[in-house]
């Protein structure tokens, strides 16, 4: 019987010829209902999307021949993927098509904002003939500042870099091995922020990077610098950038993506008709060669996955393996929440991890585990969803090493599942969690400390004097900005001596808040942490 591939969004016909190439019978469906949709998920094997569809338990539940759903692109976040791999659906996706496009926009954007080639443009085509007016700034010999060095941020590096820039690289994970292969130096924000004369942002969106170059950090920035974001909309603070040049604090702007796509806000129109902003309407990406490769691969995907071949970029492949094995579910989840939380809580670049397993769940799949540890700490700093089978390949892409270890004890427990982070400072931070009653999730350890609470939601960790009055006065500060408590741990080394306090709650805390939290008398550090 020939198999069926239902498109819901275009793709590049390049994609379309390979399939009809492979005997695949396509049905492009662009304008329906949901009836209609359903009816044709009846008889197709295999499913492409692009961000206009969003595939839901009901439609995969519907698809009753349903094998693949390609993605023509990076992001799953429209995906069910949790339905897909109940009902033993591979979910693949096309996460390398676009990146050469997204680069080359950013370092054309860097350029053009440097020779003001579109305001040149623009006044030349008005009839005037005003040289003077369009002196730009070169850009040999000048130090360009990175946020993010990952496929974009290294591809940007080598480009600037054959114009004779001095490249300074601001990112959390990626090793001095890895930046040295781009002739990047790694340095502190701040370090950055003082010495760049250019700064482009590659960093994905997060709770940690979102607004984190607003007016601070602009202030703390060199004479003229000159800023480009090509990553996500909201990494630099709009309004923030629009007073600074306002100020002329900040020399000028390119921007490709905004807080609001397409922008609405009066403050966005305002930075984007400036003549010292050159504005581009998220098209980083688009290319027709980035089209074309996104097509390629997706439907090179599908096909594979159909004849049951090895697929290159399969997002919950591992999932979909340890589906039917419900014993490893929980710790794959506890594995997951633990690289979450030490990634979050660890000050230093990490320079590897090891995740041990002890006992005997945990031992027969401390493979898989490891990798859930990985992806689980990944995830805190990639736009790209990190799944199991893109988490290994990143992590030697960024210099980051990851082993797992089997120990047959587990102490006063069952099961236990320790990660363990190496610092770049030589020291070592552990976190530790183990399963009551089958599938009841709990952290035990927390550096040096041992506690027992629940890793889930909005948490807040701080370490303090062990004295009293410390849990009143910050229980005090989170109230007065009506931030409930749920649950608290607290794990000491002894009378007076230091302590660790680990606060569930119920909304995400405000920066000020936490700044207020660390000028208490006897708190050493405090960190939020967000676990899903």
């Amino acid at each position: 019987m020939s198999q069926t591939v239902l498109i819901t969004d275009p793709i590049d016909p390049v994609g379309n010829q390979y399939l009809a190439d492979q005997g695949v019978e396509v049905v492009e469906l662009f304008d329906y209902d949901e009836a209609t949709l359903k009816e044709h998920l009846k008889e197709a094997h295999g499913w492409i999307v692009r961000s206009g569809t969003t595939v839901t338990a009901d439609l995969i539940d519907a698809a009753e021949t349903l094998e693949v759903v390609g993605r023509a692109g990076v992001g799953v976040d429209n995906i069910d993927l949790d339905a897909a791999t109940r009902q033993g659906v591979l979910v693949c996706n096309a996460p390398d098509g676009n990146t050469i496009s997204t680069a080359e926009h950013a370092c054309a954007m860097l350029q053009a904002m440097a020779r003001t080639i579109p305001q040149a443009n623009r006044s030349l085509r008005d009839g005037n003939w005003d040289k003077s007016e369009f002196a730009g700034a070169e850009l040999h010999d000048k130090t360009l500042g990175i946020v993010g060095i990952g496929k974009v941020g290294c591809r940007v590096a080598e480009r600037m870099g054959s114009y004779g820039m001095d490249v300074l690289g601001v990112d959390p994970i990626v090793s001095d091995e890895v930046a040295n292969r781009y002739d990047v130096t790694l340095v502190s924000l701040d370090e950055m922020l003082e010495r760049s004369a250019f700064i482009t942002i590659h960093a994905p969106m997060n709770e940690e990077t979102r607004g984190m170059i607003s007016a601070d950090e602009l202030a703390r920035c060199k004479d003229e610098v000159r800023i480009v974001n090509c990553a996500r909309g909201g990494i630099v603070d709009e309004q923030d950038l629009l007073d600074a040049l306002e100020e002329d604090e900040v020399a000028a702007a390119a921007v490709d993506v905004y807080s609001e796509e397409p922008p609405e806000s009066d403050f966005l129109h305002e930075l984007i008709a400036r003549d010292d902003v050159v504005a581009t309407p998220h098209i980083a990406a688009t290319t027709g060669a980035a089209q074309a490769k996104v097509a390629q691969q997706v439907t090179k995907q599908v096909v594979s996955g159909l004849n049951g071949e090895p697929v290159d970029t399969p997002v919950n492949g591992m999932a979909l393996e340890m589906a039917g094995k419900d014993e490893v579910q929980p710790y794959m989840k506890l594995a997951d929440q633990l690289g979450q939380i030490v990634y979050q809580l660890t000050d230093e670049r990490v320079q590897s991890l090891t995740v041990r397993c002890r006992g005997d769940v945990p031992n027969r799949y401390a493979e898989v585990l490891s990798v859930a540890a990985l992806r689980g700490a990944l995830n805190q700093w990639s736009d790209e969803p990190v799944n199991f089978i893109s988490a290994p390949v990143m992590a030697e892409e960024i210099g980051l090493r990851f082993r797992e270890e089997r120990e047959s004890g587990a102490g006063s427990y069952t099961a236990l599942i320790e990660v363990v982070a190496d610092l770049e400072d030589g020291s070592e931070y552990v976190v530790a969690g183990t399963l009551f009653n089958e599938d009841d999730l709990r952290l035990v350890r927390v550096d040096e400390y041992d506690l027992e609470t629940t890793p889930e939601g909005e948490m807040l960790f701080y370490k303090n004097i062990d004295q009293p009055g410390m849990l009143a006065s910050v229980g005090s500060l989170l109230s007065e900005s009506n931030i409930n408590i749920g649950a608290l741990a607290l794990g000491r080394k002894g009378r007076g001596e230091m302590a660790l306090t680990a606060l569930s709650v119920d909304d995400p805390i405000p920066d000020s808040v936490l700044d207020d939290i660390e000028t208490l008398d006897g708190v050493e550090s405090v960190r939020a942490v967000r676990v899903q």
